[in-house]
């Protein structure tokens, strides 16, 4: 569905820049490689800043192999697609999700490569896209380290077991019920920048109703961390069973069942 823009990222990451750049609007973080992102992820789409576009993350990072970040356009309307991206990062796009039922929220664990701006950007219904993000504090090498598992060697052992959880939200005076799904997956996530260590990864995960109908579908690239956690918010009901399907860069698929429980034992908050 996008794997089209990854075969790109590449080479506009390496040139630092194209020919014939867009209109784009001044960025505010000043970043060397915002016109090169821009034009790969935004094409000739309008783009602007917008202070509604929510990244939260910490200011500095503690471990670059896995650093939370949540992008949250929940207060934008008519929201379709939602991409997290680190402008320095080797593999700069992290997650493009279509929240095709669901509120227009994500959360993840990304790697950083080196201190560089982490940004989120919400395309809407007209297809204009709004971005939102700040730099962030890294010491490095979150990309080009081997993962732990690969270290341990325990991975093949554990390889697509998923763990999941869900609950409902707040009651709404309006709309169809919401809950907070919560999933992750042992893989390793291989960027391919370690020696010998091939490109692996999960690609993309789909989630669905009970009934078989689509709720939200993401794409995925190596610069999600080793063992992805992903949080978002679908529109399911207690005692929903919720359909989560994985597959990776292998062609292997991982499908789980999980259940909306009758309540949440925590608020909400970035994926840990």
């Amino acid at each position: 569905m996008r794997r089209s823009v990854l075969g790109v990222v590449a080479l506009v990451a390496a040139a630092g820049s194209v020919a014939g750049a867009a209109p784009y609007p001044p960025d505010p973080l000043q970043s060397p490689m915002w016109t090169a992102h821009a034009e790969t992820i935004f094409g000739d789409d309008p783009v602007r800043f917008d202070p509604r576009v929510k990244v939260t993350y910490p200011e500095i990072a503690e471990n670059q192999r896995a650093f939370p970040v949540a992008l949250d356009a929940r207060n934008i309307p008519d929201v379709k697609r939602m991409v997290i991206f680190a402008d320095l990062n080797p593999i700069p796009i992290a997650v493009d999700y279509s929240p095709t039922a669901a509120q227009a929220y994500i959360a993840t664990r990304i790697k950083l490569d080196q201190r560089t701006p982490v940004r989120g950007a919400v395309q809407l219904m007209t297809g204009e896209w709004l971005v939102g993000g700040g730099w962030v504090d890294a010491a490095g090498g979150g990309c080009s380290a081997p993962p732990i598992s690969r270290v341990k060697g325990d991975w093949a052992q554990h390889l697509g077991e998923i763990r999941g959880e869900g609950w409902p939200m707040a009651a709404q005076s309006s709309g169809p019920p919401l809950s907070r799904l919560r999933v992750s997956f042992r893989h390793p996530m291989d960027t391919g920048l370690v020696a010998n260590i091939a490109t692996y990864h999960i690609e993309e995960i789909v989630v669905k109703s009970a009934v078989g109908a689509v709720l939200g579908e993401m794409a995925l690239w190596a610069s999600v961390s080793e063992d992805p956690a992903l949080t978002i918010m679908p529109n399911a009901a207690v005692g929903d069973r919720l359909t989560v399907v994985g597959r990776d860069t292998n062609g292997r698929e991982y499908t789980a069942k999980i259940a909306i429980a009758a309540q949440s034992p925590m608020p909400l908050a970035l994926a840990q």
